[in-house]
């Protein structure tokens, strides 16, 4: 069973009787139901009233549908409010645009803007490369997506990506300190898409794709890489690729194993799958099998894929295995799982 999380913290408004008991209660009654408690204050009081905010996390909506009833059943409780955690932290987005230089005074004003932008943009014109010191392209990344491959979730589109986009974003100035801005593309051409992105790039200073659908990513990163003067990232691809590669590095250390010796199941070829396997190549692994929705890819049944899944199928595999995924699991040193979920059972790993 899954185990509570801060995804599914509930925030309850609550009214019970003026008691400790009644408090106690409360703490009881949702601990009783799987919740783990992480907060209890007393908001109000009119004297036979308590009025308590209770927050505690749940494994999922079901659950807190669960915790809330059981509460009602208590003798004196009034649940006023149930409220998501998580839909309040996203209330009017993750992000906003703050100044660096505040206006105060006209004085502030004549620099900031108008009249004394003027020059700041002439000197950018004579010399374009001081834009990366006098304007944000310095420190802004823009976080580029269609919206065709969100965390799982498949093609919801622009406006369903933004959540993802923005905490991308905070990811960014929260770790690093560098400036982002979500760009959501109510596009899915591949050619659109890149002529969008080479019209904005003027304004930041490196672009992250993120959660493009394969295999159209593979040739969007290509030619913007070539095209454009700052860096290019494609989050799916290159990220997954570097945090796998780092902890298989550290997992093969505590069982003793070299990575060229070792055996490799990678389920789910897509833009994270063959970034990972080309990755683990270039660090030493030689024996990757890749498995899509049709099994294991092999280099003698080509006929049909992309380009990219088709470079991934005659350069990994070399023992030519074929069949099933839990099939190819026995023997195995190593399993990287990149597609959908519950796709194996844990006996898998005993047949």
């Amino acid at each position: 069973m899954a185990q509570p999380s801060p995804s599914y913290t509930v925030a309850l408004h609550l009214e019970v009787p003026a008691s400790q008991k009644a408090v106690t209660t409360l703490v009881d009654t949702a601990s009783a139901t799987g919740a783990i408690v992480n907060g209890v204050d007393v908001a109000d009081t009119d004297g036979d009233t308590l009025f308590v905010d209770l927050t505690a996390d749940t494994r999922d909506s079901k659950h807190r549908g669960e915790l809330v009833e059981a509460l009602k059943q208590l003798d004196g409780v009034i649940v006023h409010n149930v409220g998501d955690s998580t839909f309040l932290a996203h209330v009017g987005g993750k992000v906003e645009v703050t100044p660096r230089t505040p206006i105060h005074n006209r004085r502030d004003l004549a620099r900031v803007y108008t009249p004394g932008v003027a020059r700041v943009c002439k000197a950018i014109h004579d010399h374009p490369e001081r834009a990366r010191q006098l304007t944000i392209k310095k420190n802004t990344v823009a976080v580029v997506t269609d919206g065709t491959a969100v965390l799982g979730l498949g093609d919801i589109g622009p406006e369903a990506a933004m959540p993802v986009m923005e905490g991308k974003a905070v990811l960014f100035k929260q770790f690093g300190d560098v400036d982002a801005w979500p760009v959501a593309l109510d596009t899915k051409d591949p050619e659109e898409i890149i002529k969008i992105v080479k019209a904005i790039a003027p304004a930041y200073g490196g672009i992250n794709l993120e959660d493009i659908a394969a295999p159209k990513c593979f040739d969007i990163e290509a030619r913007l890489r070539e095209e454009l003067d700052i860096p290019v990232f494609h989050d799916d691809q290159h990220g997954t690729a570097i945090v796998t590669l780092a902890a298989l590095i550290n997992a093969l250390k505590v069982v003793g194993k070299k990575i060229e010796d070792v055996r490799i199941v990678l389920s789910g070829v897509g833009a994270a799958g063959s970034a990972i396997a080309k990755l683990l190549m270039a660090h030493g692994a030689t024996d990757i099998v890749g498995y899509g929705r049709s099994g294991a890819l092999n280099s003698e049944h080509t006929e049909g894929m992309n380009e990219h899944r088709k470079w991934l199928a005659e350069n990994t595999n070399p023992r030519h295995v074929s069949g099933t995924l839990k099939e190819g699991l026995k023997g195995a040193d190593v399993f990287i799982g990149v597609s959908s979920g519950n796709l194996l059972e844990p006996r898998t790993w005993q047949s």
